[in-house]
Order: C-alpha cells, then sequence, then structure tokens
C-alpha cells in the first residue's frame, strides 16, 4: 500500500509551494485543480489536515468559487458563452451542435472518454467576438454551430 506521501506527492509538493500557509488556501486549490483537472474528495480532505483547517471550510471553498470543479473534467475544456451578446447571436445552437456532436445532455457534460468537458458559462467578457467559444484557454470569436464542430473534428485528428 502507497504511504499518504506517495499517494499525494504532487499536492505536497503544492502545499510545500505555498509553505503550508492556510492563508493561501486559493491558490493552493487552484493549483491542485491544475495539477488534476480537478479537486478529488481525498485530495481535499488531505489539504485540510495538511493545513489544520476543518474539511467544511475547505469545501466551502471549493464550492463557493465556480471556476472549482469537484468531478472529473476531460482532457480538452470547451465553454461557449452564453451571456447576452452571445445569445443574441445565438450561441444555444452552438452548444445545442457540440452536445450533439459529443453525445452530450443537460447532466453529463464530460464524454465518457474524458476528451471533452463542454460548460456553458455567462461572461467571457469578449463581446466584440460574440458568439464566442474558448477552447482550451483559446478564445474563438463570431463561431457558428459548424465552425465549433470543426475544432471538435480538429483535436479528434
Amino acid at each position: 500500500m502507497k504511504s499518504n506521501y506517495e499517494k499525494f506527492k504532487s499536492v505536497c509538493s503544492i502545499l510545500e509551494k505555498y509553505s503550508f500557509d492556510k492563508s493561501k488556501l486559493i491558490p493552493i486549490l487552484q493549483a491542485t485543480q491544475e495539477e488534476y483537472k480537478y479537486l478529488p474528495q481525498e485530495v481535499l480532505t488531505f489539504i485540510s489536515s495538511a493545513l489544520n483547517i476543518s474539511p467544511a471550510n475547505v469545501y466551502g471553498v471549493a464550492t463557493f468559487y465556480s471556476h472549482f470543479s469537484l468531478i472529473p473534467k476531460g482532457k480538452h475544456i470547451i465553454r461557449v458563452c452564453d451571456g447576452t451578446a452571445c445569445h443574441v447571436k445565438k450561441s444555444e445552437s452552438i452548444i445545442e451542435a457540440l452536445r450533439k456532436k459529443l453525445n452530450l445532455n443537460n447532466s453529463q457534460t464530460t464524454t465518457k472518454d474524458m476528451l471533452f468537458t463542454l460548460e456553458t458559462v455567462s461572461c467571457l467578457g469578449t463581446c466584440g467576438l460574440s458568439p464566442a467559444v474558448v477552447l482550451d484557454g483559446k478564445v474563438y470569436g463570431q463561431m457558428t454551430p459548424s465552425k465549433a464542430i470543426a475544432l471538435i473534428d480538429q483535436i479528434k485528428e
């Protein structure tokens, strides 16, 4: 059986980087999510123990901020803006086309092969490019359903 250090080696490195400083919980969680692509429950428990913070406090921070995720995400993250400017320019049709292409529904946001996660966001701050999609951190503006599908096809190739 692996020791906790072996099992949580990445988290230990993150905690060391932040000197086990409980006031640095948010950057610790950000770095942890970067490492795992989400915040696993056992990792949150380990962090709470290592920082001597109650698990409820760590969980509270992890669930308060919308950029943290407690469920696994795919290798490629697709965020479609559905804010006012994008919505008016038919972002919903892009969302529906991507859901169909990736075989997803309202409750399932990650593909079974863990390759893609589709998220709808309220605003990307790119109204001049609406409708906008962010794929793996890169912004694509003036999107259409067919352009969005083409992005998926490029990755699959």
